[in-house]
């Protein structure tokens, strides 16, 4: 049993003890098993708005908290709650501490309409958003506001800044500009006084700029610049290179922008991701429409635009129509498999529907001697024929993009060989695209590192835009496949959707190609192949060719020179 006033705000739950709380009694204490917990003279919170609303005191202010607000993004939440509430209201200060999203309002009536939408928004997954408010001193970018004429004098840096051909802002170590210093004005970005003053600059004297640098200004966090979404939208490139940023999270803040272009060199998080592929899917699940990253190009990003619905018309049987969804198709499978391969998944969560259902399915054959080689897909397994318990039917079916993607991210890591891919188009209308692609792909982690599997996946897509595709239904086959498709896998002339992930071949890889052939009697190309299926490891690689060349496994083709 738990009793407590039903104003609490959950960050208030305090361990057993004896205290006071704003000169109001609390006691705690364990009977047994049963905690209660009893509040002395609690005063409602409308009552407490009342005693503490004039304007221009503390109790003027009043917090806003919003439980697991690091979830959703800023400008959806921000909608949301002004289309429930009684009164429009100005959100000062909102920033993410740890889980939640917190911002202030002024004004009892204000604190009140808000107080009353909690519980009343659901989000994507159908949860509940709840809100809570509480009397606060005032806000730090309130109670440390430019002075008009310390705004004067920033106003005419930025403008001696900004180059009107390019449209572009230049603001690279703000703080030490001369002007600057010599007024005696400190502006540090890290501070949200500071960083909501040069935005406002920014909304009213440059509408149309469209490159911001804030190179080398030692931001750590990018609380105040997600504010750039609304007061400053056309913005294409930016540039963050040279600062503190530590996690991509931070990146996350400003979703919703429209980037083009991001410099992020000589920041400690370009430094904690394993590889350049995860890099950039990283990055892309904040920016999708991202180009450039670093000064490099970028692949074509899998776009998803809701809002500019585009409907594939269906063709008759001639070969322009059946040519333009062809490489619809292929392009869409190219991007996906490269960002299922990257090591990253998360960067998949563009591609679906938030309401898309994805299912896996292991094929049931009572004849398979060794069922245990799929061992890591069993628990994931929805096979209608096995699968009796109607609870774990519905378990197993996951629903929304967030459910999707955290599942893929838990099956092991993958290398597809593209040329092995057959696509079957069997409809198309006006809204929907359906296909299957059948082919095979290699484990390269995990107990089953190196086992190659055969797989079929079915996509029922909705066309998003001109050329992209967006996944409403998704349904992956997972089986053994055969020693002869396993041996002529990933040979060293299969094209694969990235250059990354066949590098070229170092000086001493190509000397151990050339060893391996020259005591194997094998081509240069199954030789290589050997090597890399065995991750580079020349004795074992010599143990699986001698086991399979005594079994007989090898096909003659492997001995043959090719000129």
């Amino acid at each position: 049993m738990v009793m407590r006033d039903v104003q609490e705000d959950p960050q208030g739950r305090h361990t057993l003890y004896t205290t006071y709380r704003n000169k109001r009694r609390v006691r705690c204490h364990s009977e047994g098993r049963i905690r209660v917990t009893v509040w002395r003279d609690r005063k409602p919170l409308r009552r407490e708005m009342r005693e503490n609303t004039q304007d221009g005191t503390p109790g003027s202010w009043f917090k806003i908290t919003i439980p697991y607000g690091i979830n959703y993004d800023k400008m959806w939440l921000m909608n949301s709650i002004q289309n429930q509430c009684s009164v429009p209201f100005t959100p000062v200060d909102f920033h993410y501490v740890k889980n939640r999203a917190r911002f202030f309002v002024q004004g009892a009536s204000t604190a009140s309409a808000l107080k009353d939408v909690s519980y009343k928004i659901c989000d994507e997954e159908n949860e509940k958003v709840a809100i809570f408010v509480n009397p606060s001193t005032v806000p730090y970018s309130v109670l440390n506001k430019l002075e008009p004429k310390e705004m004067e004098q920033l106003k005419l840096t930025l403008n001696k800044r900004y180059n009107v051909s390019q449209q572009a802002l230049d603001l690279q170590n703000l703080r030490f500009d001369p002007d600057l210093v010599g007024h005696d004005i400190d502006i540090i970005l890290n501070r949200r006084n500071c960083m909501a003053a040069t935005l406002q600059i920014i909304e009213k004297d440059f509408p149309e700029l469209l490159s911001l640098h804030l190179g080398s200004n030692k931001l750590y966090r990018l609380d105040g610049l997600s504010d750039i979404i609304q007061m400053a939208p056309t913005v294409k490139i930016l540039n963050l290179c040279k600062n503190e940023l530590k996690s991509a999270w931070e990146l996350s803040k400003m979703k919703g922008l429209d980037l083009e272009e991001l410099w992020l060199q000589g920041n400690p998080l370009c430094g904690t991701f394993p590889d350049h592929s995860t890099y950039i899917s990283a990055i892309r699940e904040c920016f999708p429409k991202l180009l450039r990253l670093d000064g490099k190009e970028l692949p074509p990003p899998i776009i998803i635009d809701i809002d500019t619905p585009y409907a594939v018309k269906p063709c008759k049987e001639n070969y322009n129509g059946s040519e333009m969804l062809k490489n619809l198709i292929l392009q869409f499978l190219q991007q996906y498999y490269m960002i299922y391969d990257s090591g990253d998944r998360h960067g998949l969560l563009s591609a679906y529907h938030h309401r898309a259902c994805f299912s896996l399915t292991i094929p049931f054959n009572p004849e398979d001697p060794a069922p245990s080689s799929l061992r890591e897909y069993f628990k994931d397994s929805r096979n209608m024929k096995k699968l009796k318990d109607p609870y774990l039917r519905v378990q197993l079916l996951k629903h929304t993009k967030r459910d999707i993607v955290r599942s893929l991210c838990l099956l092991p890591k993958t290398q597809h060989d593209f040329s092995s891919f057959v696509v079957d188009m069997w409809l198309h209308t006006d809204t929907m695209l359906c296909f299957s692609v059948n082919g095979v792909f290699k484990e390269v982690e995990g107990r089953s590192q190196g086992s190659v599997r055969a797989f079929t996946r079915t996509f029922i897509t909705t066309p998003a835009s001109y050329s992209s595709l967006f996944i409403v239904n998704d349904e992956l086959f997972v089986r053994d496949t055969s020693l002869k498709k396993t041996l002529s896998t990933f040979s060293i002339s299969v094209p694969t959707p990235s250059a990354s992930s066949m590098p070229m071949l170092s000086q001493e890889q190509q000397q151990m190609v050339q060893d391996f052939s020259t005591q194997s009697e094998m081509n240069l190309q199954w030789s290589q192949k050997c090597l890399q299926d065995n991750d580079w490891n020349y004795t074992r690689a010599g143990q699986v060719f001698t086991k399979f060349k005594a079994e007989g496994k090898i096909p003659e083709e492997a001995f043959k020179q090719i000129p």
